[in-house]
């Protein structure tokens, strides 16, 4: 069978995408994958890392504002089309499965013409602008939330609520190697601290200015994104760094509590790992309001506790004690959606 994985923009679309790759060709042997993203994008990046063919493309991306670049995208857009039709139409897949974000849209759109079914999966509550235009071509919309049903009610017969894909090898985390990595002690509680792949400026400026206090009751691992960070920080019992890799699981594992963002694939990690969290979504005067109902959800169903807007140092220290002493609902059920991604790909593409 032949499949083609779409999706980027950001590593939170190209992740998922990974995670489900590895469930398809470690149950099949006779799977030959073609991933199709944005040329010299951080899709490219993420998937060739991973060893798998790669296709790049040019890709428009379609904004909700303003922008005199969304007139140099429009052009983009028709060209990014025709190299994914070629490319589409020389691989010959049985089914494309797009994760969305602006550089599926061209992919989906050719598979559409060329009678290829298409499986979009959406992560957040609230669907990506790619995604909800996309849907009407496709064939299946899954969906991590039941609360994103709404959203798609004009194509309610082709909803599938199978969860958010999460990378398995997230859960197999060595607290003992958490330690060595991050060589911190067991002497008091380590607060993991995620800005995003990109850094959050509002979280690493509260970090700085809360510092002195934290570090009294906690050690600290914050990562602070590409090209941030601030080696004008020195205090014992704090490491900073721009992005962590294959050690993330170990680190997952060490760490007590965790300060994010509110995207859907770094909360429903965290939720499977059943850890404490504090989240600060990114407000909806820099986006669509995704992250924001996110963190609404899993705060409302685990208890997670959530800042945003002009957060106070005093706020931001008060809410990660408060969190940490507070018991959360383990009982919360998270699906791993690899699997049933897995199984509705194999069963479209055949």
């Amino acid at each position: 069978m032949r499949i083609v994985f779409t999706g980027g923009g950001t590593g939170g679309h190209v992740v998922p995408n990974l995670a489900v790759i590895k469930e398809l060709t470690k149950s099949k042997k006779d799977i030959n994958i073609l991933y199709i993203g944005a040329k010299n994008g951080v899709s490219e990046t993420l998937v060739s890392r991973s060893g798998i063919k790669f296709k790049g493309i040019r890709c428009g991306k379609l904004r909700r504002y303003f922008s005199f670049q969304n007139v140099i995208d429009l052009f983009k857009v028709p060209i990014g089309i025709i190299e994914a039709h070629k490319a589409l139409k020389n691989f010959k897949p049985n089914v494309v499965f797009s994760k969305g974000g602006y550089v599926s849209f061209p992919v989906v759109i050719a598979a559409k013409k060329l009678k290829i079914p298409v499986i979009l999966h959406e992560s957040d509550v609230i669907p990506g602008l790619a995604n909800r235009v996309m849907a009407k071509f496709a064939k299946k919309i899954c969906v991590s939330f039941e609360e994103s049903k709404q959203y798609f009610h004009e194509h309610s017969d082709k909803i599938v609520v199978t969860g958010n894909p999460i990378r398995q090898e997230i859960v197999k985390g060595s607290i003992a190697k958490g330690y060595k990595f991050t060589e911190l002690k067991k002497s008091k509680p380590i607060l993991l601290i995620i800005g995003g792949s990109q850094g959050a400026q509002q979280i690493n400026n509260l970090v700085k200015s809360s510092i002195e206090t934290l570090c009294k009751e906690f050690q600290i691992v914050h990562v602070r994104g590409k090209g941030n960070l601030d080696m004008s920080i020195k205090k014992k019992g704090y490491k900073q760094y721009e992005y962590i890799h294959e050690e993330m699981k170990d680190v997952y594992a060490v760490s007590d509590i965790i300060v994010t963002r509110g995207g859907a694939n770094s909360l429903f990690e965290i939720a499977n790992l059943k850890k404490k969290a504090v989240i600060i979504p990114i407000g909806t005067d820099a986006s669509r309001g995704d992250q924001l109902e996110n963190a609404k959800v899993f705060a409302n169903k685990i208890g997670w506790s959530v800042l945003r807007g002009n957060i106070k140092v005093e706020d931001f220290i008060s809410t990660i004690k408060l969190a940490h002493k507070n018991s959360i609902n383990k009982r919360f059920i998270i699906v791993n959606a690899v699997r049933p991604l897995s199984e509705l790909i194999l069963k479209i593409g055949k």
